[in-house]
């Protein structure tokens, strides 16, 4: 077994360790707060989805920026695949935010300054993955979708500061104005924002694994339909 496949399956078992112990965390360790019960306990998977939901976003710009400058496909392997990724965690946060906005503001959704930056931050990256599967991927497509990726961080930046720029309904829990923590939910935290470190990071390796297979298989049949084209000729 090559050396990079017992890194990826070692990668893939401690990730689900990881995984299976923020759950047990979540849900038999840390405390139930006092006023929304257990709905809060959303909050363990909103805010680490979310802090995922940049790092794909992040690696699809990284990715993206190594293309632009090296026109290397292995670079463009790596941007889609942190774009799905990114967009997977996104929806993760687009649908546990409004089932606890329900039970702490009392609407599934409102207007707020993060959450309608969230939502256009999906869009874009929906708009790049939406570029890149539609017919043939060729040169053009791949520098525009890569320009696109890069023009989503701003975005990034302002889903960030935006509650405190622009105030809004969404809690700043995790900063010093936001109140602080038990230390018990703190720790609980702590260990699910380690959990989906390792998620957010074996699930980009895996796709960039699949990609990259992917591409290898469509240039082997391209070059066995030239190899049969030219033996019919």
């Amino acid at each position: 077994m090559k050396s990079s496949e017992m890194k990826f399956r070692g990668m893939v078992l401690l990730t689900t360790a990881l995984v299976l112990g923020a759950i047990y965390q979540v849900f038999l360790v840390a405390p139930v707060e006092e006023q929304m019960g257990i709905v809060q306990k959303i909050f363990y998977f909103h805010v680490p989805s979310a802090y995922a939901m940049y790092v794909g976003f992040l690696i699809a710009a990284v990715g993206s920026a190594g293309y632009l400058y090296k026109r290397d496909d292995r670079w463009d392997a790596i941007a889609v695949s942190g774009a799905e990724v990114g967009v997977l965690f996104c929806a993760i946060v687009m649908a546990t935010g409004p089932l606890w906005a329900r039970k702490a503001w009392g609407v599934w959704w409102t207007w707020d300054p993060r959450l309608t930056s969230t939502m256009l931050g999906g869009m874009i990256y929906v708009a790049y993955l939406a570029l890149r599967g539609f017919g043939t991927v060729g040169e053009v497509e791949k520098r525009f979708a890569a320009a696109l990726a890069l023009a989503g961080i701003p975005n990034a930046v302002i889903i960030h500061y935006s509650v405190q720029r622009w105030r809004g309904q969404h809690p700043t829990v995790i900063t010093n104005k936001g109140g602080g923590l038990d230390p018990e939910m703190k720790m609980v935290l702590l260990f699910c924002f380690v959990a989906f470190t390792a998620l957010v990071i074996t699930l980009v390796w895996a796709r960039v694994r699949v990609e990259r297979q992917s591409r290898e298989i469509s240039s082997l049949r391209l070059r066995a339909a030239r190899r049969g084209l030219l033996e019919d000729s």
